[in-house]
C-alpha cells in the first residue's frame, strides 16, 4: 500500500507542475497581444513561454507516467476514469493550441485578441474543475 501512495503522490506532484504551465502559459499570450511592437519585450515573453512550454511538456510526461503506474500496476478503473482522461486530453489539447500560437509568434504571425486570449486563459480552470469533480466522488 505504501507503494500506491508514493506512485499516486508523484503522479499529483507533476500534475500540480503541469497544470502551472497551463494556466500560466496562456497569460504570456495575454502579455504579448497586449506588448505591441516593444520587441525587447515580446522578445522575453517569448522566452519566458518558450521555456514554460517545455517545461510542461515533461512534467505532463511525469504525470501520464505515475498514472499509468496507477492505471496498470496498481489497476485503478472505472467510468469515471474514462471521463477524466477525456477532459485531460481536451486540457493537453488547450495547451498544445497555445504552444503553436507561441510558435507562431516566433515566426511572425498574429495572436487572437487580448480579450479572446483572456478567454481562452479561462477555459482550463472549467475543465479542472471537472477533473477534480471526477477523482474525488468518482460518481460512476
Amino acid at each position: 500500500m505504501q507503494a500506491y501512495f508514493l506512485v499516486k503522490t508523484g503522479h499529483v506532484l507533476f500534475v500540480i507542475a503541469w497544470m502551472a504551465a497551463v494556466f500560466y502559459l496562456p497569460r504570456i499570450l495575454v502579455n504579448l497581444a497586449e506588448a505591441g511592437d516593444e520587441p525587447a519585450v515580446r522578445a522575453r515573453l517569448t522566452l519566458m513561454g518558450r521555456r514554460l512550454y517545455r517545461f510542461g511538456h515533461v512534467m505532463f510526461g511525469f504525470a501520464v507516467a505515475f498514472g499509468l503506474v496507477l492505471w496498470f500496476g496498481f489497476h485503478v478503473t472505472g467510468a469515471w476514469l474514462h471521463a477524466k482522461l477525456a477532459f485531460v486530453a481536451l486540457l493537453l489539447a488547450h495547451y498544445i493550441v497555445a504552444g503553436r500560437w507561441l510558435t507562431g509568434v516566433e515566426k511572425g504571425r498574429a495572436l487572437p485578441s487580448s480579450k479572446a486570449l483572456r478567454w481562452f486563459n479561462e477555459l482550463p480552470v472549467l475543465l479542472v474543475l471537472v477533473v477534480v469533480y471526477l477523482v474525488l466522488a468518482k460518481p460512476f
